[in-house]
């Protein structure tokens, strides 16, 4: 009997031991990961090459799991809006602080989340510049240019673009610097300038539309980064690219949307993708985009491809973007009086 009963108390234990031992030995099992990142209007193409790089370089260190990176495109504001309404973006990659401000201040965003990475979180910045016709008929060179009688100009509405509002606060912005800051001379060109817009479209993709397919204005202005890519995809020879000597800082700021990361059990890996914005082939590559980069080894790679300009930050002539938005794009703001004159 004791023999017996000794046995019958082993056999558990040769089990629970034989699970232990298959256990250790099975292999992990691989994951099928996906991340979503909320982007603004005109970025479609620069991150179809940016994802590619970003999922051969993860899955190398990841061996096994495999990774799909969706996007999801539009005005950045309509984005984090979206977002706010229930989009489960893990990232945002965005062409303005206040448009990811403002899932900060909505909980989504760590609150210091300009710290969290190098340059104000911002991995490639522009400036605002212009595209003009073959020849330059109208003679276009800076943005005084732009306020004269009979110039038709295309850019996306301030009030539903990004891109819009670094372009109504450019030209604003050369204005204060060309009037030495008198308010009277600097609306009255503000005036003039906004009188000479043909298309108000709701983003830069629309206004891309508008000038190049429906053939609408003289002068089209968004980001250099974006004309330099329309001339170089509809024809170097019908187009010319302009950059004015004085313009503004366009920050392209990117977040951890930590809220949606960690439910999507995502944090690590959303880290790890704009990290890679900062490494040297991926800042190559946005730089191939005409997008100015803070790398030192391809900043001098491709000094020739980026005209010096006067660059100018929004704190340094706004007060910052919170004040610019209250004073000039809120409701009843400098951009609405503008308009009425």
């Amino acid at each position: 009997m004791p023999t017996s009963l000794s046995v019958t108390r082993t056999l558990p234990s040769l089990a629970i031991a034989l699970g232990l031992t298959l256990s250790a030995a099975a292999p992990a099992m691989a994951e099928d990961r996906e991340l979503l990142n909320s982007s603004y209007d005109i970025a479609r193409e620069l991150f179809a090459e940016v994802n590619p790089l970003f999922k051969a370089n993860w899955e190398a260190q990841n061996e096994g799991d495999t990774l799909t990176i969706k996007q999801s495109h539009g005005g950045s504001s309509a984005q984090a809006r979206a977002i706010m309404q229930g989009l489960r973006a893990d990232v945002v990659t965005y062409n303005q602080v206040t448009d990811v401000q403002v899932l900060a201040d909505d909980g989504m965003v760590a609150e210091n989340w300009q710290q969290q990475l190098d340059n104000n979180a911002s991995p490639y910045y522009s400036t605002t510049a212009f595209l003009v016709r073959k020849g330059n008929p109208k003679g276009i060179e800076s943005w005084d240019d732009l306020a004269a009688e009979g110039v038709e100009l295309v850019f996306p509405n301030p009030k539903t673009s990004g891109n819009g509002r670094y372009t109504y606060l450019a030209a604003w912005g050369s204005a204060n610097e060309q009037f030495d800051g008198n308010e009277e001379q600097i609306q009255a060109f503000m005036s003039d300038f906004l009188g000479n817009v043909k298309v108000f479209d709701t983003g830069g993709r629309g206004a891309t539309t508008s000038f190049i397919e429906r053939g609408i204005g003289d002068v089209l202005i968004s980001f250099e980064s974006e004309v330099n890519n329309i001339r170089g995809e509809y024809g170097s020879d019908d187009y010319e690219v302009i950059v004015p000597p004085v313009s503004i800082l366009a920050e392209f700021p990117v977040a951890v949307v930590e809220e949606n990361a960690e439910r999507n059990d995502n944090l690590d890996l959303a880290r790890d993708y704009l990290d890679f914005l900062y490494s040297e082939e991926a800042q190559r590559l946005l730089a191939g985009f005409n997008y100015r980069v803070n790398n030192q080894t391809v900043v001098e790679e491709f000094a020739d491809q980026f005209p010096d300009t006067q660059l100018f930050k929004v704190e340094d002539v706004f007060g910052g973007w919170d004040q610019a938005m209250k004073t000039h794009f809120a409701s009843g703001g400098q951009l609405d009086q503008l308009q009425r004159r």
